[in-house]
């Protein structure tokens, strides 16, 4: 990177810790289940609007949407970060201080990054900056379980084949995600005639088929071409002890980082079910969520892509970077084939739970991150593309 990019990222990181942290504190409060982010949405858009942003706006999937140049270019490239957290509160989330921790639920997953990624772009809004291609800022909904990456999936399809890139901030420093774990969750539901349990006994009883189905399951031999898992990971059904049971259901869940696996054993699925079904037993499935995994993606470019994006990672934060595959946002670029990263900014611990917290200090370090990948875009008044 250029000597005078690299200091102005270090005065504008440096001169926007406060910012930072109240920002931090004021949108860690606001309460975001998957699919009811509306409050965290209008905070968002209106904070943006406040630093200058003419073309934003809150889609159909509650998306808070920021174009920056993207009339003058053909190409674009995506920054995200998700809105919503995994806790149902619907009142102000609870927050404490302890020291340079902010402790809060989901205050890093993935709020934390969220700040992050509205303080560059705020730098983008208040600079005279010379793009080299369009530049896409989303505070994204329904990443979360069964959220089922619907914010990206919109994104996706609205820009489809102009996106050049995509970076999505989540998770923890130092991890740099390039290969998705896709997932297809259903809800298997048997339902029988049922009946008293001695005057009818003999009668298929809807628990004990669930039983022999996950039996059956637990048989079916993954996939081999990739690592491919799968879970029964709850049950619930019948009345009461001396009941046959009329109506029992499952959630059941297979996954791959190869989107071919998950086809195939879907269809061992379906298969296995079938066997199942009679005219004394009903069973109905249920789609719960599809996140798909990997695509058609030309692999040369996709690892040059993510060795970039840690070396810059790396610039600000030395240790051993964690390319593991995770489920997040870039799932569906990915299995589009688009070029994309998963990258954690912040520093923590406990996320998922109530305790979860924050590295303050770490702020810092993640608008240098996001600023710095953002540069990769950018042209010197030459012409000539930021590297």
């Amino acid at each position: 990177m250029k000597k005078e990019l690299s200091e102005s990222i270090e005065r504008y990181a440096e001169g926007s810790k406060e910012e930072s942290v109240r920002l931090l504190e004021s949108l860690g409060r606001i309460p975001a289940p998957s699919h009811h982010e509306e409050q965290r949405a209008t905070f968002c858009r209106s904070w943006l609007i406040s630093q200058g942003a003419e073309h934003v706006y809150i889609d159909g999937a509650k998306n808070v949407v920021c174009e920056i140049g993207c009339d003058k270019y053909e190409e674009v490239v995506v920054f995200m970060a998700h809105m919503d957290i995994v806790f149902p509160d619907m009142d102000s989330l609870p927050m404490r201080r302890e020291g340079n921790r902010l402790c809060a639920p989901g205050i890093g997953d993935d709020t934390a990054n969220l700040v992050n990624l509205l303080i560059a772009a705020k730098y983008l809004l208040k600079e005279d900056m010379h793009f080299g291609a369009g530049f896409v800022i989303v505070a994204n909904s329904c990443e979360e379980g069964l959220g089922n990456l619907e914010g990206s999936k919109t994104i996706c399809r609205k820009y489809g084949a102009k996106i050049r890139a995509f970076y999505s901030f989540d998770g923890y420093l130092p991890q740099c995600c390039s290969s998705a774990v896709g997932s297809y969750r259903f809800k298997v539901t048997a339902r029988t005639k049922g009946g008293h349990s001695y005057l009818d006994f003999g009668r298929e009883n809807a628990i004990r088929v669930l039983c022999s189905l996950t039996e059956a399951l637990y048989e079916i031999e993954p996939p081999q071409e990739e690592r491919t898992t799968y879970n029964v990971g709850y049950i619930q059904g019948g009345t009461t002890v001396n009941t046959i049971a009329q109506e029992a259901h499952m959630l059941y869940e297979f996954r791959s980082t190869s989107q071919e696996c998950l086809k195939k054993i879907e269809q061992v699925f379906y298969e296995t079910v079938d066997r199942f079904r009679n005219e004394k037993v009903q069973i109905n499935v249920d789609i719960l969520g599809i996140r798909p995994g990997n695509g058609q993606i030309h692999q040369e470019k996709l690892r040059e892509f993510t060795k970039r994006s840690a070396e810059i990672v790396q610039r600000y934060y030395e240790k051993e970077m964690d390319f593991k595959a995770y489920s997040t946002d870039s799932n569906i670029p990915l299995s589009l084939g688009i070029l994309a990263n998963t990258i954690g900014t912040v520093t923590g611990g406990g996320a998922h739970t109530r305790e979860e917290w924050v590295d303050l200090e770490s702020l810092n370090t993640g608008v240098k991150i996001i600023l710095d990948l953002m540069f990769q875009y950018t042209k010197d008044k030459d012409g000539e593309e930021n590297d």
